[in-house]
């Protein structure tokens, strides 16, 4: 993951957008009985530099996998991934060094599962789906969550990696055991995947903000904010401070905003301006958004400089990283 200093800029006065790349365009399917475009060209795209998370989707999708096993497969290679300081095993811990971790999903039918505050469970997506599929509800919390987890095979493990401890102990001694708001610490994994039957999926994990209140959670497990799917029109997932996204609903508020026939990257940008006219003046928080609709566009956009999202161009075999910034 590539990071740079917040806002090296003046301040939140104004949103802009840097041109992107091209992407590999795809063709869309036109349908007499409808006015909504269609493809069934599949198409993966995720948060930040997670190349190798969108590669494993697309390797799903390209032979001949569903949209749902394909996000869940790609954000675990993050979870499982001890470099990876923001989700699954060796995420940063909350202010008492313990690591807890969140995760939602959902389908193609408005399915969803998710976890908050997972502790000593590897892949909280997976327990997530798990909940999705075997379970009435929608989420597990805590030791309720964990409970399930080891009742359904999960094995429990401890998940403060050394290099994660020791830099929590190096905070302890000049934090003055405050939460700090600190953009290094919450690059969330959202992950959005439209498969060859033309059907939606979307899966988000994180191992929340870097030494938070024990007990807090963020957006990332709660449908509707950080992730939101409808099948009928696409789906968005957010990354950055959660308690912002949380605040606008912002996934929901992005996947209605295509309804309404804005674009992906339009509904994005808006999404993120809404956020900040609410904030203007402060410099310390990053919001982000993604997102995808039914003929296979996608856009992204947010108020942190250095913000890319990931296509997977399945024409090249290769992830295509996308500007897309910031005020």
């Amino acid at each position: 993951m590539q990071r740079r200093n917040f806002l090296k800029k003046s301040g939140l006065t104004t949103v802009g957008v840097l041109a992107a790349p091209s992407l590999t365009s795809c063709k869309p399917e036109h349908k007499e009985d409808t006015a909504i475009q269609t493809t069934k060209q599949p198409t993966v795209i995720c948060t930040w530099n997670f190349s190798n998370a969108s590669a494993k989707a697309w390797e799903v999708l390209e032979a001949g996998g569903n949209a749902l096993d394909a996000v869940e497969q790609g954000v675990m290679v993050e979870e499982n991934d001890v470099n990876n300081q923001t989700v699954g095993v060796g995420g940063r811990p909350d202010r008492d060094g313990k690591v807890t971790l969140d995760a939602c999903i959902m389908d193609k039918d408005a399915n969803c599962g998710a976890v908050l505050a997972l502790q000593n469970i590897a892949n909280p997506i997976a327990v997530a789906r798990k909940v999705m599929e075997k379970t009435p509800h929608v989420m597990l919390a805590g030791k309720g969550a964990e409970q399930f987890a080891i009742e359904e095979g999960f094995k429990k493990m401890n998940l403060l990696t050394e290099k994660s401890k020791q830099e929590w102990l190096k905070w302890k001694k000049t934090s003055n055991y405050e939460t700090p708001i600190n953009i290094e610490n919450h690059d969330t994994i959202g992950l959005l995947a439209l498969d060859g039957n033309g059907d939606f999926a979307g899966a988000c994990t994180t191992s929340g903000m870097a030494y938070k209140m024990a007990g807090r959670v963020g957006d990332s497990p709660i449908i509707g904010a950080g992730l939101f799917v409808d099948n009928e029109i696409g789906a968005a997932t957010a990354t950055g401070v959660g308690e912002e996204v949380v605040r606008t609903v912002g996934s929901f508020l992005i996947v209605e905003l295509m309804r309404q026939g804005k674009s992906p990257q339009e509904a994005c940008e808006e999404g993120v301006k809404r956020i900040v006219a609410k904030n203007k003046g402060r410099k310390d928080f990053q919001i982000g958004f993604i997102a995808m609709n039914k003929a296979g566009e996608t856009g992204g956009y947010c108020v942190h400089p250095g913000f890319t999202y990931r296509k997977f161009d399945p024409s090249g075999h290769e992830n295509v990283p996308v500007e897309s910034f910031y005020s």
